[in-house]
């Protein structure tokens, strides 16, 4: 009797596994996240350090948004089994969290671990970009053994526009362009160019950017914005309207219609859109204070300052 009572003791753990293995197999033939986490779930329950159950089980919560889930999966695994994937993926869901110092924990622990995993060093540079660390992302990607790829590159770039080392900027950005001439590609530039008030240059970009991808978005509006500059002001006012008919909620481009209506002296449309950009902004906030501080988080008063405080003291009398 003993014997036969141990060997279902042995049988049971073996049964165990192989259910859980099987549960998982059907979790990632499923394309819907749901079910695979209800199925994850599942094969934990059966094994509960059943690791890759964890792992995916992270993952598709990831999918759907609940970065809290998946970064305590992930950190159960972490405990047991420490790799570079499994950082890097916490990493992903801290920074969907805006948990950037979180995230360059992470992406670090993950580069300890394989100092290879180009990914991590470009996620770890993206972060410290977004945190304002320019130097320490230009350390992270400018090292001799890392190939600089179209995506390191612009994020290179990006780092040398902020520091104002225009050189490096803009032989990142062609150097990015000449490996990969892809829409993004020439629209970061032309935002670099923008930003110089390169305008002519700019426009060039953007325009190619549009060709490349007609539902690039972005790039209307900041073509219409060169347009603009350049005293196209027909065109603009086009590229503006692509840019609201996208999305309604587009304070930039809805202020950039009323300041071409301006323009044009076509002042019944020029008080519309601009006490419409006003309204966007304001939202729900009606308390806010109706002056030029309104406008702080729009590219014409970040990016346009002087040329858009002359506009909106003419504008806002109107």
């Amino acid at each position: 009797m003993k014997k036969y009572i141990i060997l279902i003791c042995l049988i049971f753990p073996l049964l165990s596994i192989g259910q859980a293995n099987k549960l998982i197999r059907k979790a990632l033939n499923s394309e819907d996240p749901n079910e695979q986490i209800q199925l994850y779930t599942e094969a934990i329950s059966l094994e509960p350090k059943n690791l890759d159950a964890l792992f995916y089980r992270g993952v598709a919560k990831h999918s759907i948004g609940d970065y809290n889930g998946a970064i305590l999966d992930y950190t159960k695994v972490i405990f047991y089994e420490p790799s570079a994937d499994v950082y890097f993926n916490r990493g992903n869901s801290k920074y969907s969290l805006l948990d950037f110092n979180g995230a360059i924990e992470d992406y670090s622990s993950a580069l300890k671990l394989n100092p290879e995993f180009i990914e991590a060093r470009y996620s770890l540079a993206v972060t410290k970009n977004d945190l304002g660390d320019y130097k320490g992302a230009i350390a992270d990607l400018n090292l001799p053994n890392v190939y600089k790829s179209p995506p390191i590159l612009l994020q290179l770039g990006r780092a040398y526009t902020e520091l104002d080392d225009h050189l490096n900027a803009i032989k990142s950005f062609n150097d990015a362009i000449l490996l990969n001439p892809d829409s993004n590609s020439f629209y970061t530039r032309g935002v670099f160019f923008m930003n110089i008030n390169y305008f002519k240059k700019a426009n060039t970009d953007f325009t190619a950017a549009i060709y490349l991808d007609k539902n690039n978005m972005p790039a209307y509006f900041f073509r219409g914005l060169s347009y603009f500059f350049l005293g196209d002001f027909m065109t603009a006012l086009s590229d503006f309207k692509i840019a609201t008919q996208y999305d309604s909620t587009d304070f930039d481009a809805t202020l950039g219609l009323g300041l071409t209506y301006y323009k044009l002296n076509d002042i019944e449309n020029a008080k519309l859109y601009f006490e419409k950009a006003k309204s966007i902004i304001m939202g729900e906030n009606t308390s806010q204070e109706d002056n030029i501080e309104l406008f702080k988080n729009t590219y014409w008063f970040q990016k346009q300052f002087y040329a858009f405080t002359e506009l909106y003291n003419e504008i806002s009398k109107l």
